[in-house]
């Protein structure tokens, strides 16, 4: 019994090795057509990250309506594109939805959405190398280093949205 206690604190302890934490620098990752891609269809590599405040949403698309209002909001704030943007990576291994019909809806709505770049993970690929919760709506905020300011997993308050607010707003001038 002592034994399996252990094995299964070791493991968890492994596992929270590769988990987004505040303060932390996110590891690099890269989606490409084995594991997804952009909304152009090309690979997408994290290190696009580096440089402008990113408020990035790794999402299952049947939780995503619960975060277009913040979407909105943020988006309504008009901050300088070559200071901030919004990733949204969606998570298509998440969904009974086929991924070429759900491709294509999403990236036509990507242009009524203001500097916003979709992502697809097709195999839930951030949910093993970057701990995502799967089946759910993460919510990240990164500085220009990538570096972890905030992270939230499920449903976003009104509280949580004033926050990621005043973060973005802190660091988008430093």
């Amino acid at each position: 019994m002592k034994i399996k206690m252990i094995t299964a604190g070791i493991l968890g302890s492994i596992m929270m090795l590769h988990a987004v934490n505040v303060g932390e620098v996110l590891s690099p990752v890269v989606l490409d057509k084995n594991n997804g891609n952009d909304s152009s269809d090309k690979a997408w590599h994290s290190e696009s990250l580096r440089g402008k405040v990113h408020v990035l949403l790794y999402m299952d698309p049947d939780e995503g309506k619960g975060v277009m209002s913040f979407i909105d909001t943020l988006n309504s704030k008009k901050y300088a594109k070559s200071k901030y943007s919004i990733v949204s990576i969606v998570n298509l291994a998440a969904t009974w939805m086929p991924d070429a019909i759900l491709q294509s809806k999403l990236s036509k709505k990507q242009k009524e959405l203001q500097n916003t770049e979709l992502v697809f993970d097709k195999t839930k690929y951030l949910v093993k190398e970057w701990q995502m919760k799967d089946d759910a709506t993460n919510v990240l905020v990164l500085d220009k280093n990538m570096k972890v300011l905030y992270q939230k997993s499920g449903k976003l308050s009104k509280k949580d949205e004033k926050k990621i607010l005043a973060i973005v707003e802190e660091h988008i001038n430093k």
